[in-house]
């Protein structure tokens, strides 16, 4: 096959450099690739069925581009895309990517009729729509390759034997139906009928830009978005149509989001508790510095020491809840600015900005893939302009399970997604939707929903099937590969004249569906097929829908579509590159990894990420978040922070996992200043903010522009940021570089008010995304390779920050501090939810993880000490917080033990139970109550919540930040590196108990601290009870003091202690080994610091009156 030097993309047409050479190749069942040309492989009869060589080119006049734009199109999305290090980028075409049968028009794997050229075997590109795509009036059906060798040899169609043309479309009048204004040509007269043939329709009815430029010259500039001046169109046009924003502006203007203040007969008395408790507090910590005990001045000391930290610690928790707010949003007007038909936009085509949703992976046996699956499933089916949204998976694996998993949930999708909008479903994750124990045709009014749900679930559970086989699948699929090359090896070796007894050595690799090695992580890990060391790959599983509506019937599909639209947003699965003597930056440099490919293939100027276990429950979230950042005042938003709810916690909530405490307390009061910080999850970032650039100044930028709604270049955002300095920052990407002011435009608030300084017109987004092209495809690759970020701002300024554990924290940090601010969005129904480890030592470890990652941020640059003008003073306070709380472990531990050193010696933290110490903790202890209900108030948690975040507070204060603290400490003065594993997300021993893990005891280093205190305390108040009995004159005022303190550290570690404990007598022997040896060594310690003690003390009258056991 005749290549052709390759072309560049139409976004990239005038940076000719800038153009990625991409080469498409059948490889052969070992998965090798071999270049030959096209007169190698015709010579070679072997061979032609297993090489094909092309090289990406797209006609650049429009009489063949709309065929080769979807042929393309439908090419790109057909192929697996690996490239890297020094490797070439391939895009492999695939002729199936799962076992089972793919029918969505969508989806890679589907093809079309079959070509009518002799010989051939190949598939009709199909459209949008499912329906051949035929490039000739004679409708002779051609495949891509066919067409292409046609366009190159003669240009003659082979069935009519004459020149392909488009067809005469001159007369065509221009179509509105797309909702884009047509477009004046640079230099003509815009009254005039220059623009006749302006809007050219190509064959499948929509409105083909590239014949347009081609023809007019004209140019979109940035945002694809071109502003018309008013009565451009003549004054016979219609008033809704002069000048755009007339429509609107007839309309009463009404905010998309509210703020609602907390009532004032619940915030004042909770302020002026909060100062009253301060005043109180200082008076106490002066009158216990002036009041020394000198009986026992070491016991002061330590007491001391560790009240004054508390009381600064408390400060820095309590004093940034001081604004908390409630927020509110009306989706009825975000649908009427954006959604509705109007007379430039008679469709209704949705203004709405586009969306790219992250979802990250690392390890499909901690993750299962189902779980996975589940999630994309429900992110999907999201209630939003399914041509504004796009999917991203993060496998950081490279694992091939869950590459057909989330194939498998893409080809189901073609039922899932149609099935939730004719019926409104939600939860929108089929798993929790068919777990529901409620009445499932409530409120539904269709006759057909219960045998629609019937069929759907049925169809699920062949679904769980199909992926909890796969593992299976793949393993006996590679098996029989391995034994067929091994076969062939063992062949080749008699043939050659080699020793048949010598042991044939063939690579155990991983095969797909197609019969070709996998590119990413074998099971036999080997050389460049390993976690850390395989080739970065990507595959468009649902390629770009059209911006129309397709529209079901009742035949195609197993359940009736026909009033429903069947269109899947786009899904890309991305594998990122890793190679040995790189640092991959965890997840952080994945997620880094998705900005810059989605930035290629989407540029969506919003981005939602999610964990994998972390599902769409609202399928309204997101527009709940865009009311937010649509509204007037949104463009310094840098991210909405949804809360975060969590499914499969027991009752009680032991372990206080669902976090209601800082969910709903500290991240509302936060809302109230600058906004809460980023949580890891479900979070809806500004892409503009991703990339380090201060919040836009509109007073300062518009002395530059001469409009308001007129798109940036980079410097107009960073002065210090010329064309010369995009490649230190971003990379030597040219389409990430120009992808960035578009980005910026079009997440912008809309310009429908005087006082919106800073907007962009209403309709700028209605226009079509470009379709996918190879060289786009290429360019996203390479963005993904591990020697992308080398010597550029990507982890430092640019993206997530590395450096970290919890680089989520951190992020937000370095947003935060840049000026911008973030929003709490609270919904009525939780617009997302995931799972959470009910299991102690899973929930010690996570806890681990987030202090140590605090430690980490505390001893860095990013301390908020260090912190710039533009972080206002509350949210320093709050995140200075962030980073000292683990370092409180080391007096909480200390504090825990001090009731029993005071009931061991006998002694107290003061000298006498006086009245001045009783009315202090009186009124600290009254404060701390009243604050308590008033939290609970405003906050709307309940009382039982608060108190088991107080528990919990105390067991991980003793185990997980006294760790955190120690590995910090470590890795700061000798470099110690810290790393952690993934929580295995799966059940316990008990399949039909939900709450399974919550009673595994799995031991950890961790229990040893709490386990250390609860015994220490229980055994002083034995001994200090008997002691008290048997005492000639019982100090019973020290050893209610004493045993007061020492019950309330017992009451905190209750939740710990029945965790221990497990059921049916699972509890480990070590537990009880600890305690029997902690006793003893107690016990032996006590009598060689204490000898005069016992009955031979008391018979020489030592220590007045002592004690003997009977």
């Amino acid at each position: 096959m005749a290549s052709t030097p390759p072309q560049t993309s139409k976004k990239v047409r005038n940076n000719s450099g800038s153009g990625q050479t991409v080469k498409f190749a059948r490889r052969t069942s070992s998965g090798r690739y071999v270049s030959l040309s096209r007169d190698n492989i015709e010579l070679s009869g072997e061979l032609s069925g297993d090489y094909s060589n092309y090289t990406v080119h797209i006609p650049p006049t429009p009489d063949n581009q709309p065929m080769a734009t979807k042929a393309e199109e439908q090419y790109v999305s057909n192929s697996l895309f690996t490239g890297g290090f020094n490797s070439v980028t391939r895009a492999h075409l695939m002729d199936k990517v799962i076992d089972s049968d793919v029918t969505h028009p969508q989806m890679a794997g589907a093809k079309g009729s079959s070509c009518a050229m002799p010989a051939c075997d190949g598939k009709v590109m199909k459209d949008e729509r499912g329906k051949d795509v035929m490039p000739c009036e004679c409708r002779f059906k051609i495949c891509r390759d066919c067409f292409m060798d046609a366009q190159k040899e003669t240009g003659l169609c082979p069935g009519c034997k004459e020149q392909y043309k488009i067809g005469d479309l001159d007369d065509d009048t221009p179509d509105f139906s797309s909702g884009a204004l047509p477009l004046p040509a640079p230099g003509k007269d815009q009254r005039g009928n220059n623009n006749m043939s302006m809007m050219k329709r190509n064959q499948n009815g929509e409105f083909d830009h590239n014949r347009w430029l081609f023809e007019t010259q004209g140019t979109y500039g940035y945002g694809n978005a071109y502003w018309p001046q008013d009565e451009m169109y003549g004054d016979d046009m219609d008033d809704g149509m002069r000048g755009g924003m007339v429509e609107t502006a007839d309309k009463p203007w009404r905010p998309l989001s509210r703020r609602i203040p907390i009532p004032a007969a619940i915030i004042s008395p909770y302020r002026l508790l909060i100062a009253i408790r301060f005043v109180v507090l200082c008076f106490f910590l002066t009158w216990r510095i002036r009041n020394p005990n000198e009986d026992a001045i070491w016991l002061w000391l330590m007491s001391i020491i560790c009240e004054l930290w508390f009381g600064f610690s408390w400060i820095l928790d309590q004093i940034p809840k001081l604004c908390p707010i409630n927020r509110s949003t009306d989706l009825e007007v975000l649908r009427d600015k954006f959604d509705m038909p109007s007379p430039s936009n008679p469709t209704g085509r949705s203004d709405l900005p586009g969306i790219d949703l992250f979802v990250s992976t690392a390890d499909p046996e901690k993750e299962p893939p189902l779980v996975t699956a589940n999630t994309m499933l429900s992110i999907l089916a999201v209630d939003y302009p399914v041509e504004k949204v796009s999917c991203y998976l993060s496998d950081d694996g490279g694992a091939l399970l869950s590459f057909e998993a989330m194939a498998e949930a893409a080809s189901f999708a073609d039922l899932w997604v149609p099935f939730c909008r004719k019926h409104n479903i939600e939860p929108r994750n089929p798993d929790t939707y068919f777990s529901l124990k409620i009445d499932p045709t409530k409120n539904k009014s269709r006759i057909d929903f219960v045998k629609d749900r019937r069929k759907i679930k049925r169809e699920y559970d062949e679904f769980k099937v199909r992926i909890n086989g796969l593992p299976d699948s793949i393993r006996r699929r590679s098996d029989a590969f391995n034994a067929r090359e091994e076969m062939k090896a063992l062949k080749q070796m008699r043939e050659s004249g080699g020793d048949p007894m010598e042991p044939v050595k063939v690579l155990k690799a991983t095969w797909m569906a197609d019969g070709t090695h996998w590119p990413g992580t074998w099971a036999a890990a080997t050389r460049e097929h390993s976690k850390g060391d395989h080739a970065g790959i990507l595959q468009v599983m649902l390629k770009p829908p059209s911006s129309d509506p397709l529209i079901g019937n009742d035949s195609d599909k197993i359940i009736d579509f026909s009033e429903t639209d069947t269109r899947l947003p786009m899904f890309v699965y991305v594998s990122r590159e890793k190679r040995p003597g790189y640092d991959h930056n965890k997840k952080a440099g994945a997620m880094n990894a998705l900005v810059r490919a989605s930035a290629i293939l989407s540029n969506g100027p919003f981005i939602l990420n999610l964990d994998c276990d972390h599902y769409i429950y609202n399928c309204k979230a997101i527009r709940e978040g865009m009311c937010f950042m649509m509204d007037r005042g949104g463009e310094d938003i840098c991210y909405i922070q949804f809360p975060q709810r969590f499914e499969g916690i027991d009752p009680s909530d032991r372990y206080a996992n669902n976090n209601t405490v800082f969910f709903d307390g500290n991240m509302r009061a936060l809302d109230g200043v600058q906004g809460p910080v980023y949580v890891g999850t479900g979070t809806m970032f500004r892409r503009f903010a991703l990339y380090g650039f201060d919040p836009p100044n509109p007073d300062k930028i518009l002395e530059k522009k001469e409009s308001e709604t007129e798109a940036l270049t980079t410097s107009d955002f960073d002065p210090d940021l010329d064309v010369t300095q995009l490649p230190k920052r971003f990379g030597n990407s040219t389409l990430l570089a120009e992808s960035i002011p578009i980005a910026e435009f079009q997440g912008r608030p809309l310009a429908d008010h005087p006082a919106v300084k800073y907007g962009r017109p209403p309709g700028a987004l209605r226009v079509p995304r470009d379709p996918l092209d190879a060289t786009t495809v290429a360019e996203s690759v390479s963005v993904i390779s591990c020697w992308y970020e080398d010597k550029t701002e990507w982890g430092d300024r640019v993206g997530w920050i590395y450096g970290s554990v919890t680089e989520d924290v951190v992020t937000g940090y370095r947003m935060h501090n840049r000026g911008w601010r973030s929003v709490y969005c609270i919904t009525k129904r939780d617009s997302f939810r995931g799972s959470a480890p009910i299991n102690l030592t899973d929930r010690l470890h996570q806890v681990l993880r987030w202090a140590t990652g605090s430690v980490e941020i505390f001893f860095s640059k990013n301390n908020a000490i260090l912190a710039s003008k533009r972080l206002k003073f509350l949210q320093r306070l709050a995140y200075l917080n962030v980073g000292i709380y683990p370092f409180t472990s080391l007096f909480l531990i200390l504090y825990c033990f001090l009731p029993a050193f005071s009931l061991f010696s006998g002694q107290f933290i003061v000298r006498t139970l006086s009245i001045s110490f009783l009315v202090y903790l009186l009124m600290i202890t009254i404060c701390l109550i009243g604050l308590a209900v008033l939290e609970v108030k405003w906050s709307g948690i309940e009382l039982e919540e608060w108190w088991r975040n107080e528990q919990w507070w105390l067991i991980s204060g003793t185990s997980s930040h006294l760790y955190a603290v120690v590995q910090g400490i470590l890795k700061v003065i000798a470099g110690i590196e810290i790393s952690f594993t993934l929580t295995t997300k799966s059940g316990g021993d008990d399949n039909d108990d939900i709450y399974a893990d919550l009673y595994i005891v799995k031991w950890s280093s961790l229990m040893i601290p709490p386990i250390v205190i609860a015994m220490v305390n229980i055994i002083a108040i034995v001994v200090a009870f008997v002691r008290t009995i048997y005492q000639a004159v019982p100090q019973w005022s020290k050893l209610i003091g004493g045993a007061f303190f020492s019950f309330w550290v017992l009451a905190h570690l209750y939740p710990f202690a029945k965790g221990l404990m497990g059921r049916r007598g699972k509890t480990p022997t070590i537990v009880f080994v600890w305690a029997g040896l902690i006793a003893i060594t107690i016990s032996l310690l006590w009598t060689a610091i204490n000898p005069n003690s016992g009955p031979v003390a008391a018979a020489e009258g030592v220590g007045g009156g002592g004690f003997q056991f009977p």
